[in-house]
């Protein structure tokens, strides 16, 4: 995953540029949100999948940086879908609110393959898995 946010790109340029207030901070905690189509550069997660079957965004951490990369340090498990179906998850995104459709996203790209998940399944991303660069 290398396509960055909007917001991010500009907080990173701002910051080792010297330029605007220069005072964008390590978010302390990170998650990952789900999507069934694109969210964009932009993200209002319109397409974030819905709460209603049990889904909500999960924390993630990373190992240190390496060679210009930096990948996930334990596995993300999301809840269960219970009652129904998540949808086709197609995108995830990593944000930094725990809270659905808020918060700011920093990287976002589509999964190598569309998971649809159904009642009674757990979608989960083992770690080391999941890879974000700055390309």
């Amino acid at each position: 995953m290398s396509a960055s946010s909007n917001f991010l790109e500009n907080e990173v340029l701002d910051h080792v540029l010297g330029k605007g207030a220069r005072d964008y901070p390590s978010p302390p905690n990170l998650f990952i949100a789900l999507f069934t189509a694109d969210p964009g550069e932009a993200s209002s997660f319109t397409n974030e999948v819905a709460t209603t079957f049990g889904y909500a965004r999960t924390a993630v951490t990373f190992a240190a940086a390496s060679s210009g990369s930096a990948a996930t340090s334990a596995t993300v498990t999301f809840p269960t879908a219970s009652g129904g179906s998540f949808g086709t998850v197609t995108h995830l995104a990593i944000v930094d609110s725990a809270t659905h459709q808020a918060g700011n996203q920093l990287f976002y790209g589509a999964l190598t393959a569309s998971k649809t998940v159904a009642d009674g399944d757990t979608f989960t991303i083992q770690s080391g898995q999941l890879t974000v660069s700055l390309a």
